[in-house]
């Protein structure tokens, strides 16, 4: 894959063939993410509380935050999380599309002021991430994996790209725990496309384990 140009047409069943993985793997991965997802909605809830009431008493709006975004094989679902930015954040990006500091099709932008108060620490902490925790639940996503994109970012994407659509999207992958917003968007994309290559359980556990530890603060995360 390494030898691979970025722009260059990817026979894209090819690869699935080539990274597809063994029945036992998908089970352990599956059986994982349900004891993964409902230990954590269970031992957080007072925690999550917390984090509601206070995303209430700073802005108003709902507290989760929906969004279509895209998963394994192209498959469209509803991704949550807890709202970080205004409600009318869709409408305003509109007038920073030039203040973007992010290379490739994605927004990103430091000092966004579309962020709230509480949305600047639930953001560097990725406690804004946890009602994910519900779609992994649900299947659409898994707890480590490729992070999902929104439909206008994959429309933009290459063949080489949409390689990382051979995997189920996850709460965390190597770009969340490497770097997230100081990687380019190249970058990211190499790294969601290694993962497929290297994708085991047993880096599934080390990159869960290293994800835990960023939620006490991640400089790279706003």
């Amino acid at each position: 894959m390494q030898n691979l140009e970025l722009d260059k047409e990817v026979d894209v069943d090819l690869y699935r063939d080539r990274y597809s993985k063994s029945f036992l793997y998908y089970a352990g991965k599956r059986l994982i993410d349900i004891c993964g997802s409902s230990i954590g909605l269970i031992l957080l809830s007072p925690f999550l509380l917390v984090i509601i009431i206070a995303i209430k008493l700073d802005s108003k709006g709902p507290v989760i935050f929906s969004q279509e975004r895209v998963g394994k094989n192209g498959r469209k679902f509803k991704m949550y999380k807890f709202r970080s930015m205004v409600v009318n954040a869709e409408e305003l990006l509109i007038k920073l599309k030039d203040k973007n500091e992010m290379s490739g099709p994605m927004f990103k932008m430091k000092e966004d002021p579309r962020i709230t108060k509480v949305g600047k620490f639930i953001r560097r902490t990725s406690i804004d991430e946890l009602p994910q925790l519900l779609n992994v639940l649900k299947g659409d996503m898994s707890l480590v994996g490729p992070r999902p994109n929104l439909p206008r970012e994959v429309a933009k994407f290459s063949d080489y790209h949409k390689l990382k659509l051979l995997a189920k999207p996850g709460l965390t992958c190597y770009w969340q725990v490497m770097g997230r917003n100081t990687i380019g968007f190249e970058e990211w994309m190499k790294l969601d496309i290694k993962y497929i290559e290297e994708r085991n359980l047993w880096v599934d556990i080390k990159l869960i384990i290293r994800t835990f530890f960023m939620l006490f603060g991640d400089k790279n995360a706003h």
